[in-house]
């Protein structure tokens, strides 16, 4: 664990390896953070955690190492509904950048309408207790319904044993849905466990059902080389290969016990989509569509 004077975490190795995979032209990293600069831009009194800070310069950097071309920014927790820092990289990204916000379900329409003008696509809504206090569906739902005349979608984050209760509330958003980390399935029980089975289940009800593909270090209790990760998550690259997203989660909110390789993380996307096919699809054609697409 690193902390500097403050006590203020950080969760990224500062040598991250050099990956053996080379993504295809135009790739996306669709699921990234950066951190403050807190001087800038304050953490929220709510957060749960107080990282280090881990700016766009460093998350651009990050990006031509692993050889990618473009970042999704999703919101992160510990900044609350004060979106300036998502903001403020998207607008230092010459256009290689979008963002995920995290709103008050009352934001007005106007401010809405700036997000958009500053390259957010979506909002993010997540029911994990650890990291959130309040998490109202019924104005969930209303904002889901107000954000479709821009064309955003909603990202949902949960954890697997809250699937089945979320269903009827998932069911009712009327914009894409794009499912967080899998909802965090249990990749120790395999592809045909309960946790991906639910998933698959929920997946097949509407065709606008994306989702991220993300977190090996997170997910696989083995660790690296994620082999368990690997044989959970390659089935269903396959099968759904129009509708996955993939991400670094740089720089791994609460990861800071076991800082990750984010080469090592690059690495496992040719296990998961083994065909160049697959991996277009996964890290240029699908991010491209619902991110940069004008027909939005």
């Amino acid at each position: 664990m690193s902390a500097d004077a403050e006590g203020r975490i950080r969760s990224w190795t500062l040598t991250p390896s050099t990956p053996r995979f080379v993504p295809p032209p135009g790739a996306v990293d669709a699921h990234c953070h950066v951190f403050g600069p807190a001087d800038r831009f304050p953490f929220s009194p709510k957060a749960k955690y107080m990282p280090q800070d881990a700016g766009p310069e460093m998350l651009f950097a990050l990006r031509e190492r692993l050889g990618f071309s473009r970042n999704v920014i999703v919101q992160a927790s510990c900044h609350g509904t004060d979106n300036r820092a998502t903001l403020d990289a998207i607008a230092k990204s010459n256009g290689t950048a979008r963002g995920v916000a995290v709103v008050d379900p009352e934001i007005p329409d106007e401010d809405l309408d700036a997000l958009d003008e500053g390259g957010i696509r979506g909002v993010r809504f997540n029911f994990l207790k650890r990291l959130v206090e309040d998490a109202p569906k019924d104005r969930f739902l209303e904002l889901s319904r107000r954000i479709a005349r821009l064309g955003w979608h909603v990202v949902v984050y949960f954890e697997a044993d809250i699937l089945a209760e979320l269903r009827p509330f998932l069911d009712a958003i009327p914009v894409p849905v794009v499912v967080d980390h899998m909802g965090r399935p249990d990749v120790a029980q395999g592809p045909d466990g309960a946790d991906m089975t639910a998933l698959r289940s929920y997946l097949d009800t509407r065709p606008d059902i994306w989702i991220k593909t993300t977190c090996p270090d997170r997910l696989d209790p083995a660790g690296a080389p994620y082999d368990g990760f690997v044989h959970a998550v390659r089935p269903l690259v396959e099968a759904y290969s129009d509708r996955v997203l993939w991400g670094t989660d740089w720089p791994h909110p609460n990861m800071e016990r076991l800082l990750p390789d984010d080469g090592v993380i690059v690495d496992v996307i040719p296990r998961i989509a083994v065909t160049p096919e697959l991996q277009q699809a996964l890290l240029v054609d699908n991010p491209t569509r619902l991110y940069w697409h004008e027909a939005r």
